[in-house]
């Protein structure tokens, strides 16, 4: 009988702890006082939280 696969779940990206966009106010306001925004995401998982999962482990070979 066959094995199943199973796709390897993604594991939350170690640069942003899963926080993957930031609203950062500009310091400038609008005519009705309203802040200006700008959105920033995370370069290493491109703003998902997640980033694949690896077989290979990501500690120091001795």
């Amino acid at each position: 009988m066959p094995h199943p696969t199973t796709t390897p779940t993604p594991r939350i990206c170690p640069n942003c702890d899963g926080f993957a966009t930031a609203a950062i106010t500009t310091g400038s306001r609008d005519q009705h006082g309203h802040r200006h925004t700008i959105t920033a995401n995370c370069p290493t998982c491109q703003g998902h939280g997640t980033v694949p999962a690896n077989r290979v482990r990501e500690a120091a070979r001795a």
